[in-house]
């Protein structure tokens, strides 16, 4: 259209930093500020990588989710603001 390049897949807009100052979400996918809120959708992807994002996508949910405390469990993860750490 008018000779300019679109693409159906919109993506970024929540993205993931070290605080509130330099990112949306933590790499976590918290929202910072609102702890209870969570961000797994395409607003997490910060390019456009070229090709249809959904396994990106589901990628990124499924470890969000993996990481979540079963109800009665104590949350591994750590507080927002503090430094990335890996968890398994």
């Amino acid at each position: 259209l008018f000779n300019i390049p679109l693409t159906a897949h919109f993506l970024g807009g929540a993205a993931i930093g070290d605080s509130a100052q330099t990112g949306v979400i933590d790499p976590y996918h918290r929202v910072y500020n609102y702890p209870t809120l969570f961000v797994t959708d395409g607003a997490a992807i910060s390019a456009n990588l070229g090709v249809n994002p959904s396994l990106s996508i589901a990628a990124q949910a499924e470890r969000a989710a993996s990481l979540w405390p079963n109800k009665g469990q104590d949350d591994a993860r750590p507080a927002q603001g503090e430094p990335y750490r890996r968890i398994e």
